[in-house]
């Protein structure tokens, strides 16, 4: 993967080539064993990153969307509902409110931290209103306090998006512990990430596990018996096994990001380049290191030419997307302005001291 950048955004081989050894191991024990399905692997990983998470439980599905789509499917979202989130997110974060019937609600973000303004929310609750989804952006936590205050002022139940979030934390919680359930994608390149698709919820609630448990499988209560329509989205025991040995390095990792992130923040400190901001840095797991500049595409095609790999999340908002053609007429000031001007930069924990200053040295050329 990306063998043809000098700099990659993420670096997949250098985290195997550190790990490989014990990856090799998990897998080959659950490949003896026989069980690739809701097996030993799986019922140990929901129980440690329930731990980790600092909840009662967890529920391993297929992907961060299934989690998302599972948890509003599990509290009741369907036809005629709304639920409020944002457009600045991968578009699996309103598609999922989409599959269950029911219509999202886009509130503009905050132009600091790109997470959903939580000033802005009860001016667009209406009696149709069943849920709040706000998305922790780039490793960055959403206000919850404010969120879940105005949720329990109007009974709203409250999805957390956590799914660049893993060990992000907000007043000493973690996210994917703070709302009614959290949920998390395990796809390759997150924080922690498995070998293919996979997800999780997390929830205090045994009445919530319970329903997401039966509804990651066809909706079963006995081998033949099915009390609910569900579907099949359960993580299997390979990627179970993976997630097991990388979760007891995910702390370092998200430090080291950290560290990256000041390293970076230090050499573009005397420039006009609007940088991540630095409230709350240590419950930032900077899943993404975002810039911001007017010249924004003059750096990235100057960066490519220096075979330094560089992302826009998201270069289109989800409220200007072809498949979401009804919701055009929506005005998202901020949303639609920062995407032109937004930067991703390379951040993985396998960047050297000496890649990130080529990183920095070669942004600041491009601003001359």
């Amino acid at each position: 993967m990306n063998n043809h950048w000098r700099i990659p955004l993420v670096h997949l081989q250098r985290e195997y080539a550190w790990l490989g050894d014990r990856l090799r191991t998990a897998i080959i024990r659950v490949l003896e064993s026989g069980n690739f399905i809701q097996g030993c692997q799986l019922d140990q990983f929901e129980k440690e990153f329930s731990e980790y998470i600092g909840v009662n439980y967890c529920i391993g599905v297929n992907s961060g969307s299934d989690a998302i789509y599972i948890s509003l499917r599990v509290i009741g979202v369907g036809p005629g509902d709304e639920v409020i989130t944002v457009a600045n997110s991968f578009i699996a974060s309103a598609d999922a409110i989409v599959r269950c019937g029911a219509r999202p609600i886009f509130v503009d973000i905050e132009k600091d931290c790109y997470c959903i303004d939580s000033q802005k929310i009860e001016e667009h609750i209406t009696p149709r209103t069943k849920a709040i989804l706000p998305v922790h952006i780039h490793g960055k936590a959403a206000d919850m306090e404010e969120i879940n205050e105005v949720a329990e002022k109007y009974s709203l139940w409250v999805v957390e998006d956590a799914c660049q979030s893993h060990g992000s934390d907000v007043n000493g919680r973690k996210t994917g512990s703070i709302g009614n359930l959290g949920c998390f994608s395990f796809y390759p390149t997150k924080n922690i990430g498995c070998y293919g698709d996979g997800g999780a919820i997390t929830t205090n609630s045994p009445e919530l596990s319970e329903r997401c448990r039966m509804f990651r499988d066809y909706g079963r209560v006995g081998r033949y018996s099915h009390a609910v329509t569900g579907i099949n989205s359960r993580l299997d025991e390979i990627q179970a096994a993976v997630l097991r040995v990388k979760l007891e390095y995910l702390d370092k990792w998200n430090e080291r990001r950290r560290t990256i992130s000041m390293r970076y923040r230090e050499g573009f400190e005397r420039t006009d380049l609007v940088l991540p901001i630095q409230e709350s840095q240590r419950g930032h797991v900077f899943h993404n290191f975002v810039i911001r500049h007017k010249k924004r595409d003059v750096i990235k095609e100057k960066l490519s030419g220096e075979g330094i790999e560089s992302a826009i999340h998201y270069p289109v908002p989800i409220h200007m997307q072809p498949s979401y053609q009804p919701y055009r007429n929506i005005r998202l000031r901020v949303s639609e302005s920062v995407c032109n001007e937004i930067l991703s930069l390379p951040m993985n924990p396998w960047l050297t001291d000496s890649e990130i200053d080529t990183v920095i040295d070669q942004v600041k050329l491009c601003l001359l």
